[in-house]
């Protein structure tokens, strides 16, 4: 085999070779970037799955947000509500207590005319023979006056007793407050249990309590009322007493005096705990 022949198959070798390393560099290539897609073809899949759920949990929060704005409208509309009937409330219980002074003034002053003409009926018994004719007017007089008085006190009486079942209508609060519904309100008295005050032991003593529990939404001080959280649903009655506490540290009580199905209104019992209660307060039932 002549040198030009030997040399021609060694560089043949050495092309196949080339050619060979060559394929083999490329089928390594074509295997990386095979697997590269696969794998990236597997995060692409985790992506949209995670992706789906990502919209799905969107979608329920947006339900839920829906869900609260229209409980908060509802529970506004409640407030509003309460606020009002709390006016005509207050502006009724006046009047009725402006009745009643004028009839008591009336009373006090028909009692005083008695006792005077009791008195000159004693003084006319002593000078009986000399002015019986005076006595005899005079006994008219008493007659005519005790039957006035009499009626007047019968009248007053009618008055207290249908003054003390009067309801005051319902109380509500402001939309700022974030307040609830109409309240039954107490009967109207000579001393409102408002005005009752507490005793030092009795406004730091934590009374017993039943284990319900809710917090304060909102206080109006102008008309002396507190809205709670809890209401019928949660078997809160008219007349229930809850407690007050503020960091754990025991205010006073309140009264219940409207119920709605999930909020109620309470007046204050003592007058200091309205200057002391807030919004976001904890609220315990008492034992009754």
């Amino acid at each position: 085999m002549t040198r030009k022949a030997r040399a021609s198959i060694v560089l043949l070798i050495v092309l196949i070779l080339i050619s060979l390393s060559f394929a083999g560099g490329a089928f390594y290539l074509f295997q990386k970037e095979r697997n590269e897609k696969l794998e990236l073809q597997g995060k692409l899949e985790d992506i949209n799955v995670n992706l789906e759920k990502t919209r799905v949990e969107l979608d329920n929060s947006k339900k839920q947000i829906s869900d609260f704005e229209r409980r908060l409208k509802d529970a506004q509309a409640q407030i509003e509500t309460l606020t009002s009937d709390l006016k005509q409330e207050k502006e009724a219980k006046q009047s009725a207590l402006e009745q009643i002074g004028q009839l008591k003034s009336d009373l006090e002053r028909q009692r005083a005319d008695r006792d005077d003409l009791e008195r000159r009926f004693t003084q006319a018994q002593d000078d009986f023979k000399k002015a019986q004719a005076q006595l005899k007017s005079l006994e008219s007089k008493k007659m005519e006056l005790e039957v006035k008085i009499n009626d007047l006190e019968m009248k007053s009486q009618d008055l207290e007793t249908k003054v003390q079942g009067i309801e005051l209508g319902k109380i509500v609060v402001t939309p700022e407050a974030t307040q609830p519904a109409q309240i039954a309100t107490k009967p109207v008295s000579e001393k409102p249990a408002v005005g009752k005050r507490t005793s030092r032991k009795q406004e730091k003593a934590a009374p017993a309590t039943t284990g319900l529990e809710g917090k304060v939404l909102v206080v109006n001080r102008d008309y002396n009322f507190a809205v709670i959280n809890l209401g019928g649903k949660d078997g809160v009655d008219i007349g229930d007493v809850f407690s007050v506490y503020h960091n754990n540290k025991y205010l006073g009580d309140i009264k219940i005096e409207k119920v709605h199905d999930s909020m109620a209104a309470a007046g204050f019992l003592s007058a200091d705990i309205k200057d002391k209660t807030s919004e976001g307060d904890k609220v315990v039932q008492k034992k009754k």
